[in-house]
């Protein structure tokens, strides 16, 4: 009988090394894995919120030629504006007085300050102009029998209290203040030579300039 060499039939041993999984290691892959994709992601959302930021400066800063100094200034004056006491409430600085003029009195401070008396375009301002419980100026007044900011424009909107303006203390009530705190309509027309506390409002495009 005549015997051929055969191959040696395969243990298996060699390949049961190659494919075999561990307990637990998948899960770790997963882990792995998952931790990899976070970390990409937060790193996007860490770049778009910094574009975004950039972009809502630049946009407050149209003629700026260095936009990294020009930026860079732009936040230190800001920080100066918050030491000297104003706050800000988006889109405007507000300077909220601490003792009290009359109302040319109280517009005389703000231009020094380079603002004006404020001027109420939103609910939202209307809101915070009374969050103080003060007897407080705004930068509206009667000129020539019509009511008119204190940057020329007509009213349009307005906040007077129940039965305002009535002229009740004398025909010169010719300045409004802020009076009736806890209603949204809160305005009163009063003599401008009361002494009141004020509010100053400096918008963003005038600190630009």
């Amino acid at each position: 009988m005549d015997y051929v060499n055969q191959p040696a039939a395969p243990t298996g041993n060699h390949s049961d090394k190659q494919t075999k999984v561990y307990p637990g290691e998948k899960l770790i892959r997963v882990v792995a894995v998952s931790f990899g994709l976070l970390c990409v992601l937060q790193a996007l959302i860490n770049i778009s919120l910094r574009l975004v930021l950039y972009t809502q400066t630049s946009d407050l800063l149209p003629d700026c030629k260095n936009g990294t100094t020009d930026l860079d200034n732009f936040r230190r004056q800001n920080a100066q504006y918050f030491q000297q006491g104003w706050a800000y409430v988006h889109p405007s600085f507000y300077y909220i007085s601490s003792t009290t003029k009359s109302w040319e009195e109280s517009q005389q401070d703000c231009l020094q300050r380079g603002a004006d008396l404020v001027i109420i375009n939103t609910n939202e301002e209307q809101d915070f102009t009374r969050q103080f419980n003060r007897l407080t100026w705004i930068g509206l007044r009667n000129i020539t029998n019509q009511w008119t900011w204190v940057d020329g424009t007509p009213l349009t909107k307005n906040y007077w209290g129940e039965g305002e303006p009535n002229n009740l203390i004398r025909v010169d009530d010719k300045c409004v203040e802020i009076r009736f705190f806890k209603t949204e309509n809160s305005w009163n027309d009063i003599p401008c030579t009361t002494s009141n506390y004020w509010i100053c409002e400096k918008n963003l495009t005038q600190i630009i300039k």
